[in-house]
This record gives structure tokens, sequence and C-alpha cells, in this order.
């Protein structure tokens, strides 16, 4: 799903959202204070900030300020109770993509979460060894060669490369590509697969997409 790190000093409102996000599917950090904060956010790779604007050591928008010197394109929201015209202004103009007035609803903040995973999706580029996806131009590239795939077949092999390195269940695919939640015959995911496999020329010789034998599949470069 992603890495959120909230940078936020009341304890009460970290506990709530981590376990709202966690519960969401979203990996989270907390750090308690500015430096700690800058810290992970610099070294952890994550993928959204969820940002208070008054936090211990150094504040939340210097925090955006120096963050965005190494990092310009990581989303981060602002939590904050500030709420004129020119305070909203001056927490974007550091380098924050959005801003969220406390106290906040969980599922709006949810809502906007999703906005700037989808927006950075769109603009993701996937690799798998000689495999690359333009996700912004739904292109896929094989040793340099455009491949033509089935909104399906993209879709799969997105899914796979998204999840690169853990074995990725013929339920879960199911679940997660075809929007599939009953009981159904995960047989079609092979005929994809194979479909995959030709287009892409994956062979023994370059099989990056491996089969685990009654469970699902796992790619690794």
């Amino acid at each position: 799903m992603g890495k959120i790190l909230i940078i936020e000093d009341e304890i009460g409102i970290s506990n709530f959202l981590s376990q709202g996000l966690e519960e969401e599917g979203y990996t989270v950090l907390v750090a308690a204070d500015g430096l700690k904060g800058l810290e992970m956010a610099t070294t952890k790779s994550v993928d959204l900030i969820l940002l208070d604007w008054m936090i211990p050591n150094i504040s939340g928008l210097e925090v955006c300020k120096k963050f965005r010197e190494k990092d310009k394109t990581t989303p981060i929201i602002f939590l904050t109770a500030k709420d004129t015209i020119q305070e909203t202004i001056v927490g974007l103009k550091a380098g924050a993509n959005d801003y969220i007035k406390k106290p906040f609803s969980f599922d709006e903040l949810l809502e906007r979460i999703k906005v700037h995973f989808r927006k950075n999706n769109d603009n993701e580029i996937l690799t798998l060894g000689a495999i690359k996806i333009d996700m912004s131009k739904r292109q896929v590239f094989s040793e340099d060669k455009e491949v033509a795939l089935t909104q399906r077949e993209f879709e799969l092999l997105t899914y796979l490369i998204k999840n690169k390195g853990r074995v990725c269940s013929r339920t879960e695919i199911i679940e997660k590509v075809w929007n599939i939640y009953f009981e159904y015959d995960t047989g079609v995911i092979d005929v994809f697969m194979n479909a995959l496999r030709k287009k892409l020329n994956i062979n023994k010789d370059n099989d990056c997409i491996k089969t685990i034998r009654g469970v699902g599949y796992i790619v690794n470069d």
C-alpha cells in the first residue's frame, strides 16, 4: 500500500492515526519531534508524510523546508490548527502538497492520502529486469521495445512488480487485480500469465516471474 510517516507530538492523535492507517493496509512510522521526524523522513524511504506544524525542537514548517531541499516529490500533508489564508500560503510555499485543519475527519484525511498516492503512481516508472513500465503513459517496454498488453495484462504485471520480492497468492491476485472477493477459479491467472510471458519474451533463461506451485507467483530482478 505505501509507507506513511507521521510527525506529531500529541500521542493521542498519532496513535489514532497509526491504528486507522494500519487497518487500511499502510505501513506507519511515527516521530514525536521535528528533528527525529526530519531524520526519519530522509532515511526511511517513506511514500507520504503527515506533518504537524507545532512540534518540539524544530517546527513542522522548518522540517518541510529542509526536507524539500533533498526530496522534491514525496507528498507532505500539514495537520494543524493554523487556518488563516496567510498561514496556508506559507505552508504551501514551504513545500507542502496539502493542508488539513485540526480537528479533522479521518475519512477525509484518508481520501486525501489516496489522492496523493494516485498522483505519485501516475508518474511512476516500474522496472523488472529488462522490463520497464511508464505508468503515466501506460506503456510497457521489454529490451527497449514497446509491448502491447491488454488492460488486464497490464494490471497484472504492474501489481506483481509493485509487490516485487514477495509471493503473491492466487487469491490475493484475484482480489486485487480482478476485484473478485468470492470463491472463483483462479486458473484464469495462468492463462494471463502465459500470455504475459510470451509477449515479454520471458523464458527459463530470464525467468523473472516465477510460479510458486500451489501458492501463486513471485517476481524478482
